[in-house]
């Protein structure tokens, strides 16, 4: 298992949930953190929180993963070559595809596919420069079929697989692990978009029922330190993963009927 002793973390949306999650869990094994979200508020509060669990380092940057000139401008800035680049930010939607305005399918790939991608090849040189990096992309488990009301999150989270992969495969000195969380305890409910761009603002039950994002980001680093390529995380709900790969048949029986909430 790799140590991520004064090592450098990079984290991209760190301002909540999952991101924050993972920095304090980071932070609680002695990593240094670049913590990055659009929240300099709440990114102040988690960054306390990684340095009284442990970090020994941590620095805060605004980052907004749809803008261009935000990504470029933050990795011209960036001195150090990351150890472990974490590409977690992300929004979610709620809306039926033909139901969706093509504004929002545009800005849930931005924040979810463009967007990390931006920011990875503004790093090419610091990336082909180091001698091993591991790079943790959070996909979803909606990543890997399609669900009701999800659309172009889906779509966003597919894109991710498949580019990163490729990477993978052209780089023999990165290992990308994909993190595949079901449902977790986390607000991406509340900012999720509706067809109309609208903000869904309500906390789904299945996300307020989900697993903790504690527990959650604690699965998530154990298996970036084991090298692990993908890593599914979450309860009952990772069965439709099984089942659209070894039982197709069920599986499309199924899929239309989960709840999307």
């Amino acid at each position: 298992m790799r140590d991520f002793r004064n090592r450098s973390v990079l984290i991209t949306g760190a301002s909540s949930g999952i991101g924050a999650a993972m920095a304090e869990e980071f932070a609680s094994r002695g990593a240094a953190l670049i913590i990055t979200g659009r929240n300099e508020a709440r990114l102040e509060e988690v960054k306390e929180r990684c340095i009284a669990a442990g970090a020994c380092r941590v620095q805060t940057a605004v980052l907004d993963m749809t803008s261009e000139a935000s990504i470029d401008a933050f990795a011209s800035a960036l001195q150090e070559i990351p150890d472990c680049l974490v590409l977690n930010a992300g929004i979610s939607q709620r809306s039926e595809a033909l139901e969706t305005d093509e504004s929002v399918v545009r800005k849930v790939m931005e924040t979810n596919f463009f967007g990390p991608v931006r920011l990875t090849m503004a790093l090419a040189d610091k990336i082909k420069a180091a001698e091993f990096m591991n790079i943790a992309v959070t996909t979803s488990i909606s990543g890997l079929f399609g669900f009701p009301l999800r659309s172009a999150y889906c779509a966003s989270k597919h894109a991710l697989f498949g580019w990163y992969e490729s990477l993978q495969t052209e780089n023999s000195n990165i290992r990308v692990t994909f993190l595949i969380p079901g449902r977790i305890n986390t607000p991406i409910s509340l900012s999720a978009l509706h067809g109309d761009g609208k903000a869904h603002g309500q906390m789904d039950p299945g996300q307020q029922n989900g697993m903790p994002a504690e527990k959650c980001a604690r699965i998530a680093v154990n298996a970036i330190a084991r090298g692990r390529r993908r890593k599914l995380i979450g309860g009952v709900e990772l069965i439709m993963a099984y089942l659209k790969k070894w039982a197709p048949g069920i599986f499309w029986m199924l899929a239309g009927r989960v709840s999307s909430k």
